[in-house]
């Protein structure tokens, strides 16, 4: 994979409950130069679609942290996200539905927003909180949506991806592999896992590490 490549699989992310309009401006600007995508917070959607200086791709996330929003208030904002200029959707399923065994509520909650945005949509399922055979159902249900992504963690919970969940989960579909992820070579294990994408808060450090920057 050459550098533009291998850039254009990072989504170079800002999340955090301290965000502002000025880091996020920083994030688009890093993102833009260096043929990255960017993921961010809902709430600068639109002044991200506007900004003079934004990556071709801007990701944003639905139902963040926790998954535990009521379904209709995830699809209403996954839609005021592409409302707003979102290219991508990244989703958080409701952990607990899921550990309870309640698949179809989690399937049917994902299967209302993919079906409600004309965009791709990625389902993260937070894999530190889940077991192999939860994540396993994660994916199935994904599946069952017609989801287009499934991703390994928000980065809020304790631990983040890891090759063997990355592994697990490109059986299903591809695998945006996010959370603790910092280096090129942490990066380039996670795409010859099977990733075919990589979200981290550090994504201009990591596409520096690639041989082709000269980093």
């Amino acid at each position: 994979m050459n550098r533009d490549e291998f850039a254009a699989s990072i989504d170079h992310t800002v999340l955090g409950p301290e965000t502002t309009w000025a880091d996020v401006k920083t994030v688009l600007d890093e993102a833009a130069d260096n043929g990255l995508n960017a993921c961010i917070p809902p709430c600068y959607v639109a002044e991200a679609a506007d900004y003079r200086n934004a990556p071709e791709t801007i990701a944003t996330v639905v139902g963040f942290p926790h998954g535990q929003h009521a379904p209709k208030a995830k699809r209403d904002e996954a839609v005021r996200a592409w409302d707003h200029g979102a290219d991508e959707i990244d989703i958080v399923i409701n952990v607990g539905r899921l550990k309870a065994g309640e698949d179809d509520v989690v399937a049917a909650e994902l299967s209302d927003v993919v079906a409600a945005v004309p965009i791709p949509v990625k389902v993260i399922i937070e894999t530190a909180l889940l077991t192999d055979e939860e994540k396993r159902r994660a994916c199935e249900a994904a599946v069952a949506a017609d989801a287009d992504m499934v991703k390994t963690s928000t980065g809020f919970a304790d631990g983040g991806a890891v090759v063997a969940d990355v592994e697990l989960m490109s059986e299903y579909l591809p695998v945006k592999a996010s959370g603790g992820v910092g280096s090129y070579k942490e990066a380039a294990a996670m795409l010859d896992a099977g990733a075919t994408r990589i979200g981290a808060s550090s994504g201009v450090a990591i596409v520096e590490g690639h041989p082709e920057s000269g980093a």
